[in-house]
């Protein structure tokens, strides 16, 4: 088995973890070429070159932290089939990663948001029912663009999605959210006639609308709204973790709704909703 199935099929990654691994191996095979040094024969003063290197060119630490765990991964996997004695990552730690807060927006602010999208086309009205599903269960890009009309549960309002990982979960998904996807549907077929894809959100040559277009649906609809250019379908589903704990609900519900395997990273949101706190008492409190 190739080191991609092996991502793949034994570690359950996502493709698009999958792909990052592959780009950043093909960028460390790149600087392998100043070295003339074959893949399975580094060792570690190549590694902290290439580190080093890294570095100069500006990479931020979240992608060289990535970029040393596809080496650790890389070499793990060459190691466990036997054909790599000594581990070339072994007590090689990347830079820590600084643990800044997702962006979020209030609660007025995603109404701004949504309510600014225009609805005058079937394109418009699409558009609109997207980020209602984004916001409404918290889903990622990926979750969204392949759900399917068959994984909403129009009666109990739910939907069920496949996560990182290849895990599933049932998410609720409000009555705004499910209203404007009753509506999509009423107007899905002027955007195409017979979709080739059983997708629930479909472009002009109905095929599966792409991640890219959902970023770029998201980052139009801040503009009209006079938002932060910042903005991305990942801040709805930050919002969405915020706003559920700010107004009572627990760590776990939210950990199982997100999908995360970890509740750490999850416990990430409850400092979002202190800070919320914090600015809440500093604006109102006559002894703050």
């Amino acid at each position: 088995m190739g080191f991609v199935n092996y991502l793949a099929l034994e570690r359950g990654l996502s493709p698009n973890t999958v792909e990052a691994y592959r780009s950043d191996l093909e960028d460390f095979v790149s600087f392998l070429s100043g070295f003339d040094c074959p893949l399975l024969a580094v060792d570690q003063t190549v590694v902290l070159a290439y580190l080093v290197d890294l570095r100069k060119r500006g990479m931020s630490t979240a992608t060289t932290a990535r970029r040393m765990n596809a080496l650790r991964c890389f070499y793990g996997f060459y190691h466990e089939i036997g054909k790599l004695k000594v581990l070339p990552t072994d007590q090689l730690t990347a830079p820590k990663q600084e643990h800044l807060l997702p962006q979020i927006l209030s609660v007025a602010e995603v109404d701004l948001l949504l309510s600014s999208m225009p609805i005058d086309t079937a394109i418009g009205i699409r558009n609109r029912a997207m980020l209602e599903v984004l916001y409404s269960a918290g889903l990622r890009v990926s979750e969204l663009v392949n759900l399917k009309q068959d994984d909403v549960d129009w009666e109990e309002g739910f939907v069920y999605c496949l996560g990182k990982g290849s895990k599933e979960r049932l998410v609720p998904l409000g009555r705004v959210a499910l209203d404007w996807l009753h509506r999509y549907f009423v107007h899905r077929k002027e955007i195409h006639t017979r979709p080739k894809t059983q997708c629930i959100f479909v472009n002009r040559f109905g095929n599966r609308l792409s991640r890219q277009s959902v970023w770029k649906v998201t980052k139009d609809a801040a503009r009209t709204a006079g938002l932060c250019a910042d903005i991305s379908p990942h801040t709805l589903r930050h919002s969405f973790a915020t706003h559920l704990l700010e107004n009572g609900a627990d760590l776990r519900s939210v950990q199982e709704m997100l999908g995360h395997v970890d509740i750490s990273t999850t416990q990430i949101y409850t400092h979002l909703t202190k800070a919320h706190l914090r600015s809440a008492y500093n604006r109102t409190h006559p002894r703050a």
